[in-house]
């Protein structure tokens, strides 16, 4: 089996009305998992770290800067049957404005904003639900690691 740990997620997140979302992008019908709808993940490039691979794939993914960007401290794992891999993802919570235009790359067809009340039916893959627990309780909710968490632009 290979292991790879060169692969961010990035949740994608903003207020409105006092009402949390997530970020949802479309995978081109093209694309590996088409037509499915997913956060930002990414591969990084040599000589990224992990910060730098989150933000720019935030960047080209969705065209998005955020405005607040946290690491949640914890790390996705995720088992890939034809590669034979278990992925190691950092995650990172990316908070941007809510009127930010959200622009596509080739990847991606389309987008959608999930109220976090829906989130854990929305978000497909069993490893994004604990993570989505840790995200609402850690950053929306004023955990005691969120200050930690902060990783300053």
């Amino acid at each position: 089996m290979n292991i790879r740990h060169d692969h961010v997620t990035v949740f994608v997140a903003r207020r409105v009305d006092e009402q949390w979302q997530l970020l949802q992008l479309r995978r081109h019908a093209s694309d590996y998992l088409g037509g499915t709808w997913q956060t930002v993940r990414g591969t990084m490039e040599a000589g990224e770290t992990a910060v730098q691979t989150a933000l720019r794939e935030l960047g080209e993914e969705a065209g998005l800067v955020p405005i607040e960007f946290y690491t949640l401290g914890i790390v996705e794992t995720f088992y890939i049957a034809a590669e034979d891999a278990m992925w190691h993802s950092p995650v990172f919570v990316a908070i941007v404005a809510p009127d930010a235009p959200v622009r596509y790359d080739g990847e991606h067809d389309a987008h959608r904003w999930i109220d976090l009340a829906d989130a854990q039916r929305q978000f497909m893959w069993p490893s994004e639900r604990p993570v989505i627990d840790a995200i609402t309780r850690e950053i929306f909710g004023d955990g005691l690691s969120k200050p930690l968490l902060l990783i300053r632009l």
